[in-house]
Parts: C-alpha cells; sequence; structure tokens
C-alpha cells in the first residue's frame, strides 16, 4: 500500500474526520473569541485569551497547578457523565435535553440520602442514579406509549426536578447560609473514597474515585453501544421504530431503557460531583445547573464518540474554568463561557464539514478514475 493510498485511507476514517473537525472549531471559536476580547478591551485581549486557555497553568507554583488540574478533572467527570447521558440517547435516535433535570434529581438524591439518613456513599450514589434514571423513564414512556416529543417532556421536567429538589433539601440545609450542610462535617461516610488520588494532585480532597469512574463509564458506554447485540437493537430502534418492531424487537422497551440508562448517568454524574464535597447545593437556586447543558455541547464536539466525549468533556471544563484568572477590571469571568459558545455554535458545522469532505474525495477518486481509464485507452 502506497503513501497515497494510506492517506486516502486516512481522511476517509470517520473518527479522523471528526477530530480533524473538532479542532477546526476549537479554532475558530478561539479566534471568534479573540476579536470579542479586542473589541471589548483591545489592551488585554491577548492575557486574557491565553488566561482562559491555561487555566491552572497560570499557577507558578507546579503544586498550586496540579492541585488545581485535580479540581479542574472533578468538574470534568461530572461533565463527562451528563455528556454520556445525551450521547447514549442520541445514538438511539432521542434528544435527552433532559439531562440537566436528571443531574439535578441526581443530586437531590445523593444529598438526601447523604445528610438526611446518613447513609454510606455507595448507597448515596445507587439512589442518585436509579432516581434520576426513573425521572429519565418518564420522558421514555411518555415518548414510547403516547409518542410525546421527548424534548418537550424533559424540558417540563427540568423546571419540575429543580423545585421539587430545593424543596427536599431545604430539609438538610444548613441554618446559616443558603446551601445544604457540608457534607465532609455532616456525615463523612457519604463522601466518596480518595484511594490515594487526592496525594496525586497535591493533597486535592476533592479528587476521588468519581474521576477514574467517569472515564470507566465513557468505555463502557462505547463497548455496550458498539459491541453488544442490546446495543444494536437500541440503535436499531432509533434508526427506524417501525421497521425495528417488524424484527421482534420491543421498539416500546427499548425507548424506555434508552431514557432511563441516560438519566442514570447524569444522575451519576451528580453523585461523583457533590459527593466529592467539591460544593454544596443552594436550597434557593431558580435556574437548571449549566452542567446538563453543558453535556450536550460536550457529546457533539467529541463527535457523538464515547471516547471522544472524554477530551472533548475536559476542554470545555478547561476553557470555563480558566475563565476565572482574566483581568476582571477588564473582562467578567462569564467572557469563557461565550468563548465556549461560539466553539458550541460551530460543532453543529462538524457534520457538514464530513460531507463536505467526503463529497470532495469522491469527486477526486472520479476524476482520478477517469484520467486512468483516458490513459490505458491511449
Amino acid at each position: 500500500m502506497d503513501k497515497k493510498t494510506k492517506k486516502d485511507g486516512l481522511l476517509r476514517n470517520n473518527g479522523f474526520q471528526t477530530i480533524i473537525a473538532s479542532l477546526l472549531c476549537i479554532l475558530i471559536g478561539l479566534l471568534i473569541g479573540y476579536i470579542v476580547l479586542l473589541i471589548i478591551n483591545p489592551g488585554g485581549a491577548a492575557k486574557a485569551i491565553v488566561a482562559i486557555l491555561k487555566n491552572f497553568l497560570y499557577y507558578p507554583s507546579a503544586a498550586a497547578a496540579t492541585k488545581y488540574l485535580g479540581t479542574t478533572l472533578v468538574k470534568a467527570s461530572a461533565l463527562l457523565m451528563c455528556s454520556l447521558s445525551v450521547l447514549f440517547a442520541y445514538k438511539v435516535g432521542l434528544f435527552n435535553i433532559g439531562a440537566a433535570g436528571q443531574y439535578v434529581v441526581g443530586v437531590g438524591a445523593s444529598l438526601y440520602f447523604a445528610l438526611k439518613f446518613n447513609m454510606p456513599w455507595i448507597v448515596c450514589v445507587l439512589a442518585a442514579i436509579v432516581i434520576a434514571a426513573l425521572v429519565g423513564g418518564v420522558s421514555g414512556a411518555l415518548k414510547a406509549y403516547f409518542n410525546v416529543n421527548e424534548v418537550i417532556s424533559c424540558i417540563m421536567l427540568n423546571w419540575i426536578s429543580l423545585y421539587c429538589v430545593n424543596m427536599l433539601l431545604a430539609q438538610v440545609k444548613d441554618a446559616s447560609t443558603p446551601y445544604t450542610l457540608p457534607i465532609g462535617k455532616t456525615n463523612e461516610g457519604a463522601l466518596l473514597p480518595n484511594m490515594g488520588l487526592d496525594k496525586m494532585f497535591s493533597n486535592n480532597e476533592f479528587v476521588t474515585v468519581g474521576v477514574p469512574l467517569a472515564i470507566i463509564m465513557a468505555i463502557l458506554v462505547w463497548i455496550l453501544l458498539e459491541k453488544t447485540k442490546f446495543g444494536y437493537e437500541l440503535k436499531a430502534t432509533g434508526m427506524n421504530k417501525q421497521a425495528a418492531k417488524y424484527c421482534g424487537m420491543k421498539e416500546k422497551r427499548n425507548i424506555i431503557l434508552t431514557m432511563m440508562i441516560a438519566g442514570g448517568l447524569a444522575g451519576l454524574g451528580a453523585s461523583v460531583f457533590y459527593l466529592s464535597g467539591i460544593e454544596q447545593w443552594m436550597v434557593q437556586q431558580t435556574s437548571v445547573p449549566l452542567m446538563g447543558f453543558n453535556g450536550i455541547a460536550a457529546a457533539f464536539l467529541g463527535g457523538l464518540n464515547p471516547i471522544g466525549t472524554v477530551f472533548s468533556s475536559y476542554f470545555i471544563q478547561h476553557i470555563t474554568s480558566g475563565g476565572t484568572y482574566v483581568d476582571k477590571t477588564m473582562y467578567c469571568t462569564q467572557i469563557s463561557d461565550l468563548i465556549s459558545a461560539f466553539i458550541i455554535y460551530l460543532c453543529g458545522f462538524v457534520l457538514f464539514f464530513k460531507i463536505w469532505l467526503n463529497r470532495y474525495l469522491d469527486k477526486r477518486d472520479e476524476r482520478r478514475a477517469r484520467e486512468m481509464q483516458k490513459g490505458g485507452e491511449a
């Protein structure tokens, strides 16, 4: 096989096309973000974009940088679980915009079991997964039996989940603050174990088994979708529900199971984050956490591939956290969210880029074939 043939095969590879398209989205998004920074305040644009990209590397001390790398990984692991939730449903033809609400339910379940019932961490994690899965199953059942669009039911459930969780967690609120009681002081056994991972990140106590668990879940989701009969049935149901039914597949059951699994993944992400002790829930919260919505972006930036979402989730969290190091006298911290929004918006063009590239390669191959045919006739 010559070099030209190898190069053509690489360009035809779906994974390679996704990587190139995603990198282009990132570069163009950063360029547009830099232009916006120049418009707002040209004097600090270069330093601001560097600060956003550097994130924890902003610290001159290696120990401090390692510690804040651990914090970024904890947040990225929760984002990864939400992106897997969106990706899993999308692979089966469903758009799980309810990952945000399922994430909220996971927060409520894990914290309530930890603070109200003093349960160990494993029980709290299982509670978050099961209850979030049930909430996802509601949207799945409405879709399967009544053909209710899952986007509509999920959006409604997002807000129902938020206010129900606020009322529930008001029972375990700290009397002096609007936040829930700190897990570390109330029920230390509910904290996820570190298993030595904290020492790897300059004694960052928030780095727990949740970080590697999220990566393992990404691998398991890939295996389930790509290497199992069950995964094939789920994707077949998403492609054509009637054809799947004709082939003997239980399409209604598959739709409900898909949304339940998606909900469980989002719930696991919530427990991984809040049972690390990194943050407390504010019971007066009036907006759904962005973690679930950012999961949509991470899923598409990762090319709807479970392994790709590992890297896209980290990148989005990296630049989001990097926004805190921007000079506040010139720019607001939300400027990183604006830049990530540009990148997210451009993710919609990943598919168009791949279509354009394949058409270009097809035309080039046709041209080569005609040239070879003419050469043979001569």
